[in-house]
């Protein structure tokens, strides 16, 4: 962020604000991205450690809502700076959120340890990567203040239903097929849910990036998806 003002101060607390939201920003996705490799690899240590950031996340976007607060309350920001510090408190509450669907992934190792679903935890890592890499790429678009990257991301998201649906066939077919497996199914839908729904605060980054650097707004009706299966 590039934001300069004549009470050095102020600025000064923009960047401060912008650092804490990119450092929540790398601890979400070291949480996607161990979450679900713990989940592949039955790695169970490695899950209890993804999930024990979350609490990190949570301290810190509390941190930042009372530091957005009061900004607000003594600065007084208008138009463009106004814009800067809601998005913040915005993207700040979606971190937090992807925070909490990463630690129920990794929470969910331990279902399925035992189970012999070695297709579908291939369609987990990938779907992991392609969230993990959405989140990544909206980050970037958030530090540069660069509306075309997020635009891109927003763009991109059905990519995300694509690798979700695929999944959900690939499941719902085992579970039907393995009535044993059923139970290991139910958690591997419930963790590609979480990454679906992970893909969609990425999405919410994305609208309100572009909306902080350009003042216009993304219509989330004109945005392309695919249909979900259980919808």
């Amino acid at each position: 962020m590039s934001i300069r003002h004549i009470v050095s101060s102020f600025t000064e607390e923009l960047e401060h604000l912008a650092a804490d939201i990119l450092r929540m920003g790398g601890i979400a996705e070291t949480m996607i991205n161990d979450a679900c490799r713990a989940v592949v690899t039955s790695d169970q240590a490695l899950a209890e450690e993804a999930a024990a950031r979350d609490d990190r996340l949570d301290a810190l976007e509390v941190e930042l809502e009372r530091r957005i607060i009061r900004l607000l309350a003594l600065r007084q920001p208008l138009a463009g700076d106004l814009r800067v510090v809601v998005a913040g408190l915005k993207v700040s509450s979606d971190l937090e959120r992807i925070g909490d669907l990463s630690k129920n992934i990794a929470k969910r190792t331990s279902g399925l340890e035992a189970a012999n679903i070695g297709s579908a935890l291939r369609g987990v890592e990938a779907m992991g990567q392609s969230v993990a890499a959405q989140l990544h790429s909206v980050l970037n678009a958030y530090s540069e203040d660069d509306a075309g990257l997020a635009l891109r991301v927003w763009t991109n998201d059905e990519e995300i239903d694509q690798h979700y649906n695929a999944l959900f066939r690939e499941v719902l077919l085992d579970m039907r097929e393995h009535p044993d497996r059923i139970t290991a199914g139910a958690h591997l839908m419930f963790i590609a849910k979480n990454l679906e729904r992970i893909g969609d605060h990425c999405t919410n980054i994305a609208e309100v990036v572009h909306y902080q650097v350009t003042g216009d707004h993304l219509s989330s009706k004109a945005r392309p998806r695919a249909p979900l299966l259980d919808s």
